[in-house]
């Protein structure tokens, strides 16, 4: 059920200005029954200002009598508060970030040339303006800005970035790069994993004859001529 956009502050006007009971406030506001006792009892930790939900087109007067006039009655909302949507344009950067824009911004320019204004703007959350102007090392702080890679600076994801350089390389009819930087680092946790997976194997062999795992073999007459 839908509730009021400012649930304890139309639970104390209910409360100063019309007889409903507790419970129908409760519900109707989404709250507990002890906190529309503390409102009416002014224990509450602040005195909260009433907003009217008349005047706010959530309730009707006639709503309200119906409420009245009988307490089972459950009141019903004209309507939900309006969500919040989110606009198209540039993304949110916290501002302790936002200095580090104009290197991820060169990095870009110099690694993906092939990825327009357009798609780095949505990438960093920046402006076609201060793109143009670090492409052509017209802007103010050019001297001090050093390609540094958006990811690692925070920027944007490593999955944003691959998806904009994929999508920018199909449309100039490009092959996508492939990063091949961690096939060794990846064959080499295949090997590890496979030499665990074999381990794990004996271990569970031996469990089963009875042996601890990883308990030396019995010494025989070779082992023994070694020592």
């Amino acid at each position: 059920m839908a509730q009021p956009l400012m649930p304890h502050a139309t639970a104390s006007w209910l409360v100063d200005n019309t007889a409903l009971s507790f419970e129908q406030i409760a519900e109707f506001c989404g709250l507990h029954i002890l906190e529309i006792q503390a409102i009416a009892d002014d224990t509450a930790a602040t005195k909260l200002t009433g907003r009217d939900p008349i005047r706010a087109h959530e309730l009707t007067q006639d709503e309200i009598d119906k409420g009245q006039a009988d307490p089972d009655y459950r009141l019903q909302i004209l309507k939900g508060p309006e969500q919040v949507r989110r606009t198209k344009g540039p993304r949110y950067t916290p501002v302790s970030k936002r200095s580090d824009k104009p290197d991820g911004i060169a990095w870009i320019i110099r690694n993906h040339p092939e990825i327009s204004d357009g798609a780095i703007s949505n990438l960093i959350g920046t402006t076609r303006t201060t793109i143009a102007a670090i492409r052509d090392r017209s802007h103010w702080n050019i001297a001090n800005i050093t390609p540094k890679d958006p990811v690692t600076l925070g920027l944007t994801t490593q999955r944003e970035l691959d998806a904009a350089v994929s999508k920018a390389a199909k449309a100039a009819g490009l092959e996508a790069p492939v990063d091949t930087r961690l096939e060794g680092d990846r064959e080499a946790l295949i090997t590890e994993l496979r030499a665990q997976r074999l381990q794990l194997a004996r271990d569970a062999e031996a469990a089963e004859n009875g042996e601890l795992p990883g308990a030396p073999a019995e010494p025989t007459a070779e082992t023994l001529f070694k020592r």
